[in-house]
């Protein structure tokens, strides 16, 4: 399979997508067609001698206005006006602002930036990573100071960094997918991730809900999870993968443990984790047979015995030593330490514990990355961090902040066109068909449509971080980590405010009329 994947425009599956702006034409326009001829998105078409109903989730908003081709002030019967979406208004996610959905999807589409008046880098939270800026050249030296070319730019990354004799497995791009089980989504979700995945060379996790068979065919680039509730492990599964992931904690709940409706576990859902239909499935928070790191050294000894080629990956909430957490792994033997923060989570995580319990994520990266440069070990294990990661901006910060990568969920959900309305814990609550159980509903995501949602906004953030590391003179992705220099926080900047917007960089010479 060729590397990187390509990109293919992938529109909307809805025949009216969501767009920021509305676009209405009165009963004065006389179907001229100057508009379908000036506009270079396409958003206005002429059919024969009649205009259609324009395509408004393409139109750029006012940044045209001083272009040659803004509709409004060019139509002859000045019947065209430009207003902001009112179905925005009920996007309420600060994390996940209308702008920064509308964004993401844009990119799935297209596997681009959007070309104008959206926000891509950030949300509107006021806290975590929007707290945190890039610090780049200025907007008019970017051009003059990049040191690497595009092609020479390295994003990859090495799992096993133990030397331990096990497979020296290594990914494409620094991010992969995290556990979403068979029952928290659905099994055409699953497959999208999975397909996209092998296709940008790195990998997803079943979750805790067990391996779903139709994933075989994709071993190589699946993460087996061990939580603990154990529901659907088994020695065979173990065995299929390169990498499991024991779950000691999520960091959206910590101390709470996973949690299923009884309204989505469905037959299929009960035979793959062996409960009956229709029960709700809560897994406690601890393992019971781990309470030290000699236990938690037979966990990992009894994956590696399982699987003797597989490397393991230890997932932990951010308790206030969760530096300690983070060594104690490490000596028992984990290849990969994964920190998982307070902002992630589906729609599913209480609002008790989300946002309120555990280190922020920001925060505790640092305190991990400096501990094992302390202990010497640093060289030796691969720092993986998650929990709210939303765009190519946010995976920069979470890497200049020390860790080696970082692991993506929620983002993936959005590419398949989530609109957070946060009814994940439901089983017919998903009207988009993405975090649900129900076969009909299931059906809306075609697994086609979706890899290639997923391939191209992977694509979008790729080409992101390697302009990143070009205006930063660096070569690999490596380079980058533990570079705090490179950030800017809010709470802490003694110096002016530097724009980090790189779109104009990204969309030089992109051919298109006017920009």
């Amino acid at each position: 399979m060729p590397w990187p994947p390509e990109i293919r425009r992938t529109p909307s599956r809805f025949r009216n997508p969501i767009g920021k702006y509305k676009i209405h034409r009165g009963p004065a326009c006389i179907h001229c067609g100057q508009c379908a001829d000036l506009c270079p998105m396409g958003v206005h078409i002429r059919l024969g001698k009649k205009m259609l109903a324009p395509k408004d989730e393409l139109c750029l908003g006012p940044s045209c206005a001083s272009k040659e081709f803004y509709c409004i002030d060019r139509c002859p019967q000045a019947a065209l006006r430009m207003v902001l979406n009112p179905n925005l208004q009920a996007l309420k996610d600060y994390r996940w602002p209308a702008d920064l959905l509308l964004s993401t999807w844009r990119q799935a589409e297209t596997g681009e930036v959007p070309y104008a008046d959206l926000e891509y880098r950030m949300g509107r939270s006021g806290g975590g990573f929007d707290r945190i800026r890039l610090r780049l050249p200025a907007q008019g030296d970017r051009s003059s100071s990049l040191s690497e070319k595009e092609e020479e730019v390295s994003t990859a990354i090495v799992l096993n960094r133990r030397l331990d004799g096990r497979p020296q497995v290594r990914i494409g791009v620094p991010f992969y997918g995290g556990g979403m089980s068979f029952g928290s989504v659905s099994i055409n979700t699953m497959l999208s991730r999975a397909r996209a995945a092998e296709a940008w060379d790195t990998f997803t996790c079943t979750g805790e809900g067990g391996y779903p068979e139709p994933l075989r065919r994709y071993d190589d680039h699946m993460i087996t999870q061990v939580a603990t509730g154990l529901f659907g492990v088994r020695e065979e599964t173990i065995q299929r993968v390169r990498l499991v992931e024991l779950k000691y904690a999520q960091g959206a709940k910590p101390g709470l443990g996973g949690h299923l409706l009884g309204d989505k576990v469905t037959p299929a859902v009960a035979r793959m984790r062996e409960v009956v239909a229709g029960s709700s499935l809560f897994s406690p928070f601890p393992f019971h047979s781990v309470y030290s790191v000699e236990d938690h050294k037979k966990h990992i000894d009894w994956i590696k015995e399982v699987n003797t080629r597989c490397l393991v990956a230890v997932k932990v909430s951010t308790p206030t030593d969760v530096d300690m957490v983070a060594v104690g792994s490490y000596y028992a033997g984990a290849h990969i330490i994964h920190l998982d923060g307070s902002y992630g989570g589906t729609g599913a995580a209480p609002d008790i514990a989300k946002k309120n319990i555990a280190m922020p994520i920001e925060y505790a990266i640092p305190k991990v990355h400096r501990f094992l440069l302390a202990e010497g070990i640093r060289d030796q294990v691969t720092l993986i961090a998650s929990g709210g990661i939303r765009t190519a901006y946010d995976i920069a910060k979470v890497i200049a902040l020390g860790a080696d990568g970082v692991v993506v969920g929620t983002a993936d959900l959005v590419a398949l066109e989530c609109i957070r309305c946060r009814n994940c814990e439901s089983g017919q609550g998903c009207p988009r068909g993405i975090a649900t159980t129900d076969p009909e509903l299931s059906n809306l995501v075609d697994v086609e449509w979706g890899l290639q949602r997923i391939i191209n906004l992977y694509a979008a953030w790729r080409k992101q971080l390697v302009a990143l590391m070009q205006l930063w003179g660096l070569k690999n992705i490596g380079e980058l980590v533990g570079r705090t220099d490179l950030l800017m926080h809010l709470d802490y900047q003694q110096e002016d405010l530097r724009d980090d917007d790189i779109r104009s960089f990204l969309l030089r010479g992109n051919g298109q009329r006017g920009f």
